[in-house]
């Protein structure tokens, strides 16, 4: 079943295989698609749940190539049909969420594509082009399914800007090594953070989608309180609740270098993924190096990489080893939950 649930660390085990199969089939997608539609217009990226981080992360990219770009929400999306994008980018890994069908189906007349696991969903079918991701297999808190769903985002904001990334070929091995090459760090930093009552996330730009895709990650599998928070904004209030009960965990090689190692000094469980080499371990501090790529859409994926290897630990150690969803909700999906699909 290409489409099968399986366990998590199964999933995050399979990313470089599914990183690499995902390039050969949105290349392949996209040599068939016709964008010229989407150029000369603000392109909005519509997502909710992950898929909505993932649209975070294909806006701020788009605006870094060039092109107005903005992420949206459904909610957003209800009322203000005219006043918002000038076209679309549908994001929903199943193809089933009611939200974004909703939304899209009140854009008729605009440029519409969806990006999802598979070519054949509702949602695909409601806009008229789709862009499969080719993830396949899959735990229900979405690892090969974010990742695959950026890595095709990222592919399909260079044709839109005309660009090319010469590194997409790389990551998958890059992911691969980092697996290894980071598995006692991520043991490390999950033990530093089991306790906590609540983590903290921060990242800017792109990273700031890392942060919420984690929170999420956090609060689905490990049910532990977590929030994602822009780099700046963290300085400004939201930092003062932590304390040695609470954790941080920061993306990026800038001012979230500094934030990781002030946390630590303040006594709270900290960890810093980076692609720095230059950043010191100290008491209360866990520093996860990996690879970089100078590109916002690769980095971002191998940082989340990273962050699923520590949930994963975290979730082991829970006694919550490949649990499901405790509140299922009933109307958020245009098909009935499935125990053996995702």
């Amino acid at each position: 079943m290409a489409n099968e649930r399986i366990g998590y660390r199964s999933a995050v085990a399979r990313q470089p295989e599914s990183l690499a199969h995902g390039l050969k089939i949105v290349t392949a997608a996209l040599e068939t698609i016709d964008i010229r539609p989407f150029r000369g217009k603000s392109i909005g990226f519509a997502g909710i749940g992950a898929s909505y981080q993932a649209a975070m992360v294909g806006a701020s990219y788009l605006r870094l190539l060039g092109i107005p770009s903005f992420a949206y929400c459904p909610t957003d999306l209800y009322e203000a049909v005219d006043s918002a994008a000038q076209a679309f980018v549908a994001l929903s890994a199943s193809g089933q969420s009611k939200e974004i069908s909703d939304v899209m189906a009140l854009r008729a007349l605009m440029p519409r594509i969806a990006i999802c696991r598979s070519a054949e969903n509702p949602l695909a079918e409601l806009t008229g082009a789709v862009i499969p991701s080719g993830s396949g297999a899959d735990n229900g808190a979405s690892s090969t399914g974010y990742t695959g769903m950026v890595l095709a985002i990222g592919l399909l904001c260079d044709a839109l800007a005309g660009k090319t990334f010469s590194g997409w070929a790389d990551l998958p091995a890059a992911v691969g090594q980092m697996l290894q090459s980071t598995r006692n760090m991520a043991n490390a930093a999950a033990a530093s953070l089991q306790a906590c009552s609540s983590i903290d996330l921060v990242g800017a730009r792109a990273g700031f989608a890392t942060a919420g895709e984690g929170a999420m990650l956090i609060r689905e599998a490990v049910r532990i309180p977590a929030a994602g928070w822009d780099t700046m904004n963290y300085l400004h209030g939201p930092m003062e609740s932590q304390d040695s009960r609470t954790g941080v965990i920061a993306f990026g090689n800038g001012r979230e270098v500094k934030i990781a190692e002030d946390m630590a000094g303040f006594g709270c469980p900290s960890v810093l993924i980076t692609d720095r080499s230059d950043v010191p371990h100290r008491p209360n501090l866990t520093v996860i190096t990996v690879p970089g790529f100078d590109n916002p859409v690769a980095d971002a994926i191998i940082q989340i990489v990273a962050l699923q290897m520590i949930v994963g630990d975290m979730q082991d150690s829970a006694g919550l080893t490949d649990i499901t969803f405790r509140y299922r909700q009933t109307d958020t999906k245009l098909k009935a939950w499935s125990p053996t699909e995702v």
